[in-house]
């Protein structure tokens, strides 16, 4: 079973590797490389924004790069296996249970994530005002946190590829999408919320707030959420929607 689990990684990171990078980088970068460049170099340039916004906004912009990589890594391919190429039946033939062909998914989402957040680095470096300091990072903080960060995104683009139906998906991610961008302490730290509490509450339900504030408090010295806060809602997203991910492919593999 391992040897086959392997063979599925080995598979789907190839096809990442040597047949789709361009792909790759572009679902990865092009989004947070604009929102990166606009907020933190147009806006401080333009006097809309305070000089320092970029270190402030680097966090969110890194935990969006690692969410959304890792969701779109699982969600549309899984979306386009199950309805028009029915390519995951293979997959479903090898040796192992079922349940791990989900895990494996998760796991290649997650390596795609982390790799697609550690390139926003050294693009803050070339476009941030005064490029990016992680001279007082907590490296093994930072290291943990673009792990947990990519598995959420994938835990929930489980959920995503399993329940919108094919005809939906463009719809479902205009939806969902837009929603937890902008309510994960993307652009803003948490504690800056306290003038609008009840906004500050509703940030709380989206996973990515605590994988931006994670962060922030990783890389930077600004305030941010408890670091308890933090652990429990990064481990309460996984285990929520990654339960429900692997329920949902369960049902679909059976169907």
């Amino acid at each position: 079973m391992i040897r086959a689990f392997l063979a599925l990684c080995e598979r789907d990171l190839y096809v990442t590797v040597r047949r789709e990078p361009v792909s790759f980088l572009a679902q990865s970068l092009l989004q947070p490389l604009f929102f990166l460049f606009v907020f933190g170099r147009v806006l401080p340039e333009i006097g809309a924004a305070q000089g320092d916004y970029g270190s402030q906004l680097l966090p969110g912009i890194l935990a969006l790069t690692l969410v959304l990589t890792a969701l779109q890594n699982v969600a549309l391919p899984l979306v386009i296996e199950f309805s028009f190429t029915k390519e995951i039946e293979d997959r479903l033939l090898a040796p192992l249970p079922v349940s791990w062909v989900a895990v494996e998914k998760l796991l290649i989402a997650t390596v795609r994530g982390v790799v697609g957040g550690l390139l926003i680095l050294p693009l803050g470096e070339l476009i941030l005002p005064g490029g990016i300091d992680l001279g007082g990072a907590s490296i093994p903080v930072l290291a943990a946190m673009l792990v947990a960060g990519a598995l959420v995104g994938a835990c929930l683009g489980l959920v995503l590829g399993t329940v919108v139906p094919p005809n939906r998906i463009s719809v479902a991610f205009g939806l969902i999408l837009t929603p937890l961008i902008f309510t994960g302490a993307t652009f803003y730290p948490w504690e800056a919320l306290d003038s609008l509490r009840w906004f500050q509450v509703v940030t709380l339900l989206n996973p990515m707030t605590y994988v931006s504030e994670g962060l922030r408090g990783a890389i930077t010295d600004a305030p941010h959420l408890a670091t308890g806060w933090i652990v429990l809602g990064i481990a309460a997203g996984v285990a929520v929607f990654g339960g429900l991910g692997v329920r949902g492919f369960l049902r679909r593999a059976v169907d």
